[in-house]
Order: C-alpha cells, then structure tokens, then sequence
C-alpha cells in the first residue's frame, strides 16, 4: 500500500509538472506581442440629417497591424493601424428630386485599445480611435439621379480627421487571433458646417482573423 501511494504521489506531482509546462508555454499574456489581422466590416451611420435620407448598411475590407504590450498578466494596451472601408447604401432627396447611391469611405483607422486578459484565451478590449479619411467613393445607381445632385455629392466638404469609440473581444489560440469588435464616431462627417448632403456619423461591426508573432518561452 505505501508503495502504491508513493507511486501515485509521483504521477501526480509529474502530471502537475506537465500541465504547468503546458499552461506556461500556452499563456502569453505578459509577453510583448506583434500581429497582422485582416477581416469585415458591416458599417451603417446613425444620427441622419437629411431630407427623407435612409440608409442601409454595407459591407467592405479591413486589413492592419497591432502590438500588444502586458503591464503584469491581466492587463495591457494594445495600438493599431487598420486600413478601413465603411459606409453604407443610401437613398434620399436633393433638389427637388430622388437619389440612390451607395458610398464607401476608406479611413486610415488608429485604435488604442486597453486590455482585460482574464485568461490565456480571452481578451477584452476597448479604447478610443482616430480615423483619417483616406478616399471616398459614391456609386448613383438611380436613373432619376441628376448630374447637378452627382456634383453637390462630389464637391462637397467631408471632415477627414474623426474620433470615435470601439470595443470587443479577442479568441487567442496560440499565434491564432479571432477578433470581433463594434465602434462609433463621436463626430459627424459635416466638414466645416457648410454640407449640404445628408450629415451623418459611422457605426460598424467589425470580424478579423489574425496571426501573433512572439518570443516562444
């Protein structure tokens, strides 16, 4: 009987060894870590102000970089730069007549996220982001549309630098990232107050899938 507990105190103690190996190599939340991630967005606006002006939402690309860097094990910061298109499809009134067209907005967005890691496999996520404006695409697909409605869309003037909000979460397997995250504008796109097309502000839901690069143990 003492040989059988000596032997059963031994496969313990080795098995507690092995799982503690395992979890030490598996859990990275206090190292500093790089990343690439590319997804979706579905983007919408909300706050519309424009005459009979209905939006739908829409879907477009997102592609970037991140860092993560630990302050102890379950917290840290994590900035980013994505490549970012949104917008929506819309259709409204202007000069006496309809219009229906589809826009795409491509931002340079910068996030500064702070993180919550309440595991080795989960990681929460929220901070502010700056986005920049990069190219804006409109897309008339109503044969009713006029060339002067095309022109007041075109020529009008569009803020280029907005802050907004986001947040989510983040599935960490191993160098594996799947990340799902929802953001807003604080500001609405209407330039220097002189637009005269539908002002409105960004909202999307975003899925990305990523890989981290980190010092193995």
């Amino acid at each position: 009987m003492k040989r059988l507990m000596i032997i059963a105190a031994a496969f313990l103690s080795y098995t507690s060894a092995v799982i503690a190996q395992d979890t030490h190599d598996t859990d990275n939340r206090e190292k500093f870590q790089f990343g690439l991630k590319a997804g979706l967005n579905y983007s919408n606006v909300y706050n519309e102000k424009g005459e009979e002006f209905k939006a739908n939402p829409k879907f477009g690309l997102a592609a970037g970089a991140f860092m993560e860097i630990p302050f102890g094990k379950y917290f840290g910061i994590s900035p980013g730069a994505m490549i970012s298109q949104k917008g929506f499809r819309a259709t409204g009134m202007m000069l006496g007549s309809t219009y229906n067209f589809t826009r795409t907005t491509t931002y340079l967005d910068i996030p500064l996220e702070f993180q919550l890691k309440p595991s080795e496999f989960i990681t929460l996520a929220a901070g502010g982001q700056y986005s920049y404006l990069l190219n804006k695409r409109d897309v008339f697909s109503n044969s009713s549309t006029s060339y002067m409605q095309e022109q007041q869309f075109q020529n009008d003037n569009i803020r280029k630098n907005i802050f907004g909000f986001g947040g989510g979460l983040d599935i960490n397997l191993r160098h594996i990232v799947l990340g799902a995250r929802a953001g807003c504008d604080f500001q609405d796109n209407n330039g220097d107050g002189s637009s005269t097309t539908p002002r409105y502000k960004n909202a999307w839901f975003q899925g990305t899938l990523g890989y981290k690069f980190y010092k193995q143990s």
